[in-house]
């Protein structure tokens, strides 16, 4: 969501262009590529309050301090909103300040975990001198919608105008949700469809064992995943767990369709962000956009709509793993290798889908809505969702070994998946030892958790 834009490209008169431009994503397996993406809140130190873009401790003096590292400013009307890297990564601010680092296309778990503890270490270089700390957790604990400032960006005020329009809880999930996806490559249409179906169906079970967001306003919220809770509400034209992916008939096209009836946002013209909101990309493919009549659009204008829907798995010229709630360092290695071992091995993507292939719409629907709630502990079809994520990790594993990309120590890229197999093992997702710290010896004062799960 956070992406700067990608400006202008070449014009599109047919809907053909737009399927081509995403199967144009296809790579052999030799090329495929790992892209971690993880999010955390900013915080100040003394206060605990959310920090704010400007002042001596706020995301443009964090953003300033990250060039001695070599990185990039991005500019949007004189205020840096972004920073790139020459490895290919860059780092991208959400509507409150939430700070993520998208990753470079990386080819093994071992190169993704380098970037990630260099990036922390960085990060954190800079937080301690301007006075702040940094928290991966996938809701704000603490802060009220009203807390938070808005980040300067002219993208996130077309949304943020936009989304009591259409639901309850978009501007929360603007402002207070924190995440941690990977993108993930295909071979072919067919292949894209057997990894999005089967990462569809198994997006809960991710959610289950990643979820870490019991908290709002400093007192339980009746979720373990109140991040995953609040995509229920955001909005139902963009959100959810997309029942067409598996039926017969799906492929680029359908997906393009379905693109195609997302309302548009916003169109991005001379470094300027144009409000068209509700608006569709059909009038626009045929010169009849209201926010810019007579124009058609560019393949710049379809890569950013296609940023502006926010299923469970997202296709763009790459699918998206977006279910699990942001955490701390091992977690955010352990959910590329969660789908690398699922997804890049054609035993294990097998095996996984073998495990889902059976289930019916009305259980997707109800591993959905009950897993935000119950986690690990929601009963499915005489198991729990624990079982599930059991046998979910074993074939993971299995397909790690069997990628054996090595470390210079010999280790392949199953050890990754440690934090996993403790969380299953224990029956208790990290929400759930939070909330027994809370109402035990943190004697329900919320601030520990920042004072013990802070990088």
């Amino acid at each position: 969501m956070a992406a700067p834009p990608s400006g202008p490209g070449k014009p599109i008169t047919h809907r053909s262009q737009l399927i081509d431009y995403i199967a144009a994503g296809c790579r052999k397996p030799e090329d495929w590529r790992i892209g971690t993406e993880h999010e955390k809140f900013v915080f100040q130190l003394g206060s605990l309050r959310p920090v704010a873009y400007e002042g001596d401790w706020g995301i443009r003096a964090l953003l300033t301090g990250m060039t001695r590292f070599g990185w990039e400013p991005i500019l949007e009307n004189g205020n840096p909103i972004a920073l790139a890297h020459v490895n290919g990564c860059s780092i991208t601010l959400e509507p409150g300040g939430q700070v993520e680092l998208a990753g470079a296309q990386l080819q093994t778990i071992h190169e993704t975990c380098r970037e990630v503890h260099e990036h922390l270490a960085q990060v954190k270089a800079v937080a301690n001198e301007i006075g702040v700390g940094l928290i991966g957790i996938g809701f704000h604990p603490t802060a009220r919608r009203e807390d938070i400032n808005w980040m300067p960006k002219g993208r996130y005020k077309i949304m943020g105008d936009y989304m009591p329009k259409v639901g309850t809880l978009g501007l929360d999930m603007m402002l207070r949700t924190s995440t941690v996806q990977v993108n993930l490559d295909f071979e072919s249409e067919a292949d894209m469809v057997k990894k999005f179906r089967t990462s569809l169906a198994l997006q809960p079970i991710s959610t289950a064992m990643f979820a870490d967001s019991a908290f709002v306003e400093g007192k339980p919220s009746g979720y373990l995943s109140y991040r995953s809770h609040v995509w229920e509400d955001t909005d139902p034209d963009r959100c959810g767990i997309l029942p067409f992916v598996f039926e017969d008939g799906m492929g680029f096209e359908r997906y393009v369709d379905y693109m195609l009836d997302v309302p548009m946002y916003f169109v991005y013209r001379d470094g300027a962000y144009i409000d068209a909101a509700g608006q569709s990309f059909r009038d626009f493919l045929d010169g009849r956009l209201p926010a810019l009549p007579g124009e058609i659009p560019t393949d710049g204008d379809w890569s950013d709509h296609l940023t502006t829907a926010f299923p469970e798995v997202r296709l763009k010229r790459f699918l998206e793993m977006r279910g699990t709630d942001g955490g701390p360092w091992r977690r955010l290695c352990a959910l590329p290798a969660l789908w690398t071992g699922l997804l890049y091995d054609s035993s294990a993507l097998d095996a996984a889908w073998d495990l889902v292939k059976d289930w019916t719409a009305e259980d997707h629907a109800y591993l959905r809505a009950e897993v935000p709630r119950r986690a690990l502990k929601t009963p499915f079809r005489n198991r729990t969702v624990g079982d599930i994520a059991a046998e979910t990790l074993e074939i993971a594993s299995a397909g790690l070994r069997r990628r054996n990309r090595l470390d210079s120590s010999g280790s392949d890229e199953s050890g990754f998946l440690g934090a996993l197999y403790e969380i299953v093992e224990s029956g208790c997702c990290p929400a759930e030892e939070k909330l027994e710290k809370f109402k035990g010896v943190w004697n329900g004062e919320i601030d520990h958790l920042f004072k013990e799960y802070a990088y």
